[in-house]
């Protein structure tokens, strides 16, 4: 394995590995097949990065998101590595092209989306390539159990199925027992070799904090914290106004989040890593791919979504190994939106038929017909028309994709855009002589900060609720705007193409899948539970409640957690009345106290300091301890 070593040197500039990643490197080398579980920061990519560069031909990278395959392509640049990725929306000139230049350019590296595995001419051009290895990214996307389940993952392993010369590496930061069989059996995965390494921190403090007012309560961290960090907060609008209120406060921020352009987004981040803005306020679009070691605190002002992507965001901070702290502010309105929020999101079974009978209804498609056409559908107009909430209608429409009883290409969660192209004063004038507009201008000034100086994400849906209007009339304005050059509008095409699998039998289709649905509920009501239950817990340790989650049994404290530290407090508090009682009686040496106690000498030793630098008790001329 010397060659191993020479590589991590050579392009990487490391002397040695962390654990295990040379052990998942060696296996992977072996051609075993690899489900590899590291927690956050712990180096994933180095296992099948150095395996790519040793082994001859193409290491194929199946990852979820653009922004890091072009961080991980260009890192790879960077150390003069051949890599490339296929750009969203290539033609099929460009792919052709990318494809010749794989094939007789020496590359090493090639990213994909799992979207895109599915297209035929991809998987034509990818039979060309020799493939060496396949590795799969955030892989916990493979299976219905995990946080953040995408159908696309399923269908990776036809092109296992196309490339048995390649071994496969499956990696992913966190998931439980259940996700990691999952995984294994959705790849069919034979001869595979399991790697999972703790995810134990003993440098990084979970605290979670009670708090009312968060942004004092931040306000104080921030005085006393003086190393990199991020906060995350639930919304877009949130990253501006908390990034505002630090700025104003005298602490240096920038604010991310997926609305910015990418001019922006590359700003911010650059102005965080080089510390110029040392503190990022930003919603979760801000986490896959950062590695700064030097992050000492996370905080998440809102409550995140899942333990899972809990524990990921908060092992953002102490990759340098010093301690570090995970911030979590939680209050009792926060736990009851928490719940009301999960709540209007789980459909029953009974819902799921009655939307899944309604969009035949929509598309008046008859009973026992297979229609073969692609249908235009717009969520909040179905939504509207049946009296349905959205949320309950967008989580059923996921389960219909995810058992394969409709096929969905969605728009419906993406959002138009809007600049102004002149000065809020300018504006407003405008408005003044076009009385249609004037009501709608002043409420997009009041609801949008940020028109005047940048791209803003906007929903006309919800437009039209503050203006009592219509979604029709709001875009009507919009495009009047854009025609006279006050603003430039970008709109989104909300509707959806959706596509019905199977013949239209209503209930019966849906019964077919009711075990797998209610078992697939369950297990996101029981992850729910876990999580409150983790919020709400305060008497066991966190690291103990977290490990225990992520199936690893532990009953080693911390001691560096809020429950921790809190029990501690309360101990020392405790032994410090039965030193003042004892020394009520008569005067002691420290050893008799000690004896006297049984309690560990160091404990006592610092607790007889503290009373004696308090002037509470004084050492007598016998060299006793005494009250004073």
């Amino acid at each position: 394995m010397a060659k191993v070593d020479e590589i991590l040197k050579k392009y990487w500039g490391f002397d040695s590995f962390r654990e295990p990643q040379k052990e998942i490197i060696t296996s992977v080398l072996e051609k075993n097949n690899v489900i590899t579980l590291l927690p956050t920061g712990s180096g994933k990519s180095l296992c099948y990065q150095i395996p790519g560069v040793l082994l001859d031909g193409v290491c194929l990278v199946v990852s979820p998101l653009l922004a890091l395959m072009e961080d991980q392509v260009k890192s790879l640049e960077n150390k003069n590595i051949k890599a490339t990725y296929l750009k969203p929306n290539s033609n099929e000139e460009a792919i052709i092209q990318l494809f010749d230049n794989l094939k007789f350019g020496n590359y090493k590296f090639l990213y994909l989306s799992p979207e895109r595995l599915q297209s035929n001419l991809i998987q034509q051009k990818l039979q060309e390539l020799n493939i060496s290895l396949i590795a799969i990214d955030e892989a916990h996307c493979i299976s219905e159990w995990g946080h953040d389940f995408r159908p696309s993952y399923r269908n990776i392993k036809i092109i296992l199925e196309q490339h048995k010369q390649a071994n496969c590496i499956a990696l992913t930061a966190t998931a439980t027992k259940k996700v990691i069989l999952d995984i294994e059996k959705n790849l069919t995965l034979s001869n595979t070799k399991v790697f999972k390494k703790s995810f134990y921190k003993s440098n990084l403090a979970y605290q979670v904090f009670t708090v009312e007012d968060k942004l004092t309560k931040l306000k104080q961290i921030f005085t006393k914290t003086k190393t990199p960090a991020i906060v995350y907060v639930n919304s877009r609008k949130k990253t501006e106004e908390i990034s505002n209120f630090l700025n104003a406060n005298t602490f240096k921020s920038s604010f991310y989040h997926a609305g910015l352009s990418a001019n922006d987004k590359q700003e911010a981040f650059k102005s965080w890593m080089t510390e110029e803005t040392p503190i990022m306020v930003a919603t979760n679009a801000f986490g896959m791919g950062i590695d700064k070691a030097n992050v000492g605190i996370v905080v998440h002002f809102d409550i995140p979504n899942s333990i899972e992507n809990y524990v990921q965001e908060a092992g953002r901070a102490g990759r340098s190994l010093k301690k570090s702290f995970a911030v979590l502010f939680k209050n009792k309105h926060d736990i009851t939106l928490l719940k009301e929020r999960f709540n209007s999101s789980i459909p029953t079974i009974k819902e799921i038929k009655l939307i899944y009978r309604k969009l035949h209804q929509h598309f008046t498609i008859a009973n026992g017909e297979l229609s073969d056409e692609v249908y235009y559908f717009n969520v909040n107009e179905f939504s509207i028309k049946y009296n349905f909430y959205k949320n309950i209608v967008v989580s059923t429409l996921k389960i219909l994709v995810n058992n394969g009883i409709i096929s969905l290409n969605s728009n419906f969660e993406k959002k138009s855009s809007l600049q102004f192209n002149v000065s809020s004063k300018v504006a407003l004038c405008y408005s003044k002589n076009n009385k249609s507009l004037s009501n709608f201008i002043e409420t997009l000034l009041r609801s949008y900060s940020s028109l005047n100086s940048q791209k803003v994400k906007i929903n006309e849906y919800w437009l039209a609720k503050k203006n009592n209007s219509t979604s029709s009339q709001i875009k009507v304005f919009l495009k009047q705007l854009h025609k006279d050059e006050i603003a430039v509008y970008d709109p989104v095409n909300k509707d959806a193409e959706l596509q019905f699998l199977y013949p239209r039998e209503d209930d019966r289709t849906i019964n077919l899948f009711t075990k797998d649905i209610i078992q697939f509920l369950h297990q996101k009501k029981r992850k729910f539970q876990d999580f409150i239950n983790y919020l709400e817990n305060d008497t066991v340790c966190r690291s103990i409640q977290l490990l225990n989650y992520f199936d690893e049994k532990s009953t080693i404290k911390c001691g560096i957690c809020d429950v921790c530290l809190l029990t501690n407090s309360k101990s020392s508090k405790n032994l410090n009345e039965s030193i003042l009682n004892l020394l009520q009686k008569e005067a002691l040496s420290s050893s008799e106290i000690i004896s006297t106690l049984n309690k560990p000498k160091d404990e006592v030793l610092i607790l007889l300091r503290n009373m004696l630098a308090e002037s509470i008790i004084k050492i007598n001329h016998q060299n006793k301890y005494q009250l004073n």
